[in-house]
């Protein structure tokens, strides 16, 4: 084995996204043991990213972004703990804190990795983990009740997408608010709907035969101002109410947050990954994807998810030229 030149997206300092990242070239080096090396197919991105580049979850300098990729394995390190050869497609996650780089470039280290299975694009395989994670850990340490009625609010974004189809899955009843644009799916899943804005508390009594929730899950972007509505949703129980975004507000009307709640209880990545790799492959889990972009064209994904309305998930695919995007052939899983 050996380094192998790459281009990476990368920041050096914190700040606004579209103000530290920047295009480089550097050297990928032998994967650690434990640990993988890809050629990249498809890196999905998430609005974890823009929170890292702003010093969320802080580590040593310079670093990347694009935790979620698919890819085609081009060095194993020592002791990689599961059967794994060079020319396996899989995906997973990137080693963004123990490496300078992620996974938007040419080549990433993996740190969590599974077959892509038979009938699955890769680029739909790198829009899975960190959303597919986000959702079920939430529900997990959100610990519903089948039969129990969540609401889900901001279920047009792909945390509060993917969701609802997890809280489906696991029996429960769900209303959940969305704009417009994937209304239609969500309804087509199983859950009732409503929009967003004024009367929305009123809307979703009217959903629940006049009845508040038993739960709220609420997923959106950093929204100030929506938590006591959703807190009187559920009864005025604050501990009745989690969120994945709005960690400040939460803490000081004594909501949850997600990720001040994470234990090693919940499902380990080896074994949910494949299991929704499977489904989505199936056509039993879905997320739709807005956009993909070769990695030249990383500022336009950048604007466009920052931008709050991407309306879906966006990928970068490094294999692509300028003006190509999306006209590559790509292997499916084995």
């Amino acid at each position: 084995m050996s380094s192998v030149a790459s281009r990476v997206i990368r920041f050096h300092r914190t700040g606004e996204p579209i103000d530290v990242l920047r295009e480089e070239r550097i050297e990928i080096a032998d994967p650690p043991s434990g640990q993988v090396r890809v050629r990249v197919l498809a890196a999905g991105l998430n609005p974890a990213d823009w929170e890292l580049c702003r010093g969320f979850l802080p580590g040593t300098l310079p670093r990347g972004i694009g935790c979620d990729v698919a890819g085609i394995v081009d060095a194993v390190g020592a002791d990689p703990g599961r059967p794994v050869t060079v020319g396996d497609v899989v995906f997973g996650t990137a080693d963004f804190v123990g490496h300078p780089s992620a996974g938007a470039a040419d080549y990433a280290i993996l740190n969590n990795w599974s077959p892509v299975p038979d009938g699955l694009d890769p680029v739909r395989a790198a829009t899975l983990p960190m959303v597919v994670q986000t959702a079920v850990w939430t529900l997990e340490i959100l610990n519903p009740q089948p039969g129990s009625t969540l609401l889900i609010h901001g279920a047009g974004g792909m945390a509060g997408y993917a969701s609802v189809q997890v809280a489906l899955r696991r029996g429960l009843h769900v209303i959940a608010t969305a704009g417009p644009t994937f209304a239609t799916d969500l309804e087509k899943f199983g859950a009732r709907v409503t929009g967003y804005g004024e009367g929305m508390p009123e809307r979703v009594r009217e959903l629940n035969g006049g009845n508040d929730v038993d739960l709220v899950l609420d997923t959106p972007r950093p929204s100030p101002g929506t938590l006591p509505h959703l807190i009187t949703l559920a009864g005025g129980d604050p501990k009745r109410v989690m969120t994945i975004s709005n960690h400040e507000e939460a803490r000081s009307l004594g909501a949850r947050v997600n990720i001040d709640e994470l234990t090693a209880q919940v499902t380990p990545t080896a074994d949910l990954l494949p299991r929704y790799a499977a489904l989505t492959a199936e056509g039993e889990f879905h997320l739709p994807i807005a956009r993909t972009y070769p990695l030249d064209e990383w500022r336009s994904a950048v604007e466009l998810s920052l931008s709050g309305n991407p309306h879906g998930k966006l990928v970068l695919r490094p294999g692509d030229h300028p003006n190509q995007a999306g006209n590559q052939a790509m292997p499916t899983g084995r």
